[in-house]
């Protein structure tokens, strides 16, 4: 395991303690573990590494304010939906992101219309999409454009609408309107949770409403998201399961040990006829 995906383990380890999503059965208070805390010797153990290499980790993870350290171990830092705006969240799971891309470009035909949704994850869509040209490449945020901008067969449109302040992303009645004027081939949407009984839903009823609309003017739909989604019910029902065609996630999600509720929601969504990929 490189040093990239290390700090992505590590992070998901502290963050599934921090919100709930962890192991804290009466064993492990029997043992004096604070809920919510998990120690540098279950990290260690987890990942196979050394304690010293925990510690480290944990320091670059406490730099960039994903973390806070605690006597022995560490804690999660805010949650997710209130950790800050595209800036503060871009550093997580970056590696895993990447794959994410990658795994979805190749998802991808040349000469496609594409809409790219908003968000971390998508920004790495955009990389990977500027080498499966010719495209015609829709963007809802600001970041994706700038990925996309000028590069050798991307016909690039920049939806519009108002720019959300921290997120950069377009939404509002201009974004819908836009939206609701053209057709695509395949529509990728990011998303902020997706819950066996629940469907797709998202944090921003802002952008629930943005998603909705792609849905309705895509052929076929790829979700993308990390593994930290599954099992999530967010603020805003976006579509339930059957309205996504795809969808992709990375290969932690059928660890129930990292995510209780990935292989529940996995199984879900593929009685729900949605293609699964796990990158």
């Amino acid at each position: 395991m490189d040093v990239a995906d290390r700090l992505d383990l590590t992070l998901r380890l502290v963050q599934g303690h921090g919100t709930g999503q962890g192991h804290d059965t009466g064993q492990d208070r029997g043992h004096g573990r604070a809920p919510g805390r998990v120690s540098v010797v279950e990290l260690a153990q987890r990942l196979g590494v050394s304690e010293m290499t925990v510690r480290r980790d944990l320091d670059v993870l406490e730099r960039q304010g994903l973390v806070r350290r605690v006597h022995g171990g560490a804690v999660a830092g805010r949650p997710r939906e209130e950790g800050g705006g595209f800036e503060a969240r871009q550093a997580w799971q970056a590696a895993t992101k990447d794959r994410l891309g990658a795994a979805v470009a190749g998802l991808v035909e040349p000469g496609s219309r594409v809409l790219l949704d908003a968000g971390t994850t998508t920004v790495h869509v955009a990389e990977h999409l500027a080498a499966r040209g010719p495209l015609t490449v829709a963007v809802l945020s600001l970041q994706a454009a700038l990925r996309l901008a000028d590069r050798p067969g991307i016909d690039l449109l920049v939806v519009g609408g108002r720019s959300r302040p921290g997120e950069r992303s377009f939404v509002g009645p201009l974004a819908l309107r836009t939206l609701e004027s053209l057709a695509f081939d395949v529509f990728v949407m990011s998303i902020g949770g997706v819950h066996a009984a629940h469907g797709w839903s998202e944090f921003s009823l802002e952008d629930a409403a943005v998603k909705q609309a792609g849905l309705g003017q895509a052929a076929r739909t790829v979700a993308v998201a990390d593994a930290t989604k599954l099992g999530v019910r967010a603020f805003s029902q976006v579509a339930p399961l059957d309205a996504v065609d795809s969808f992709v996630t990375d290969a932690a999600a059928a660890d129930p040990a990292t995510h209780p509720g990935g292989p529940q929601t996995l199984a879900a969504l593929r009685e729900a006829g949605v293609e699964t990929r796990l990158a």
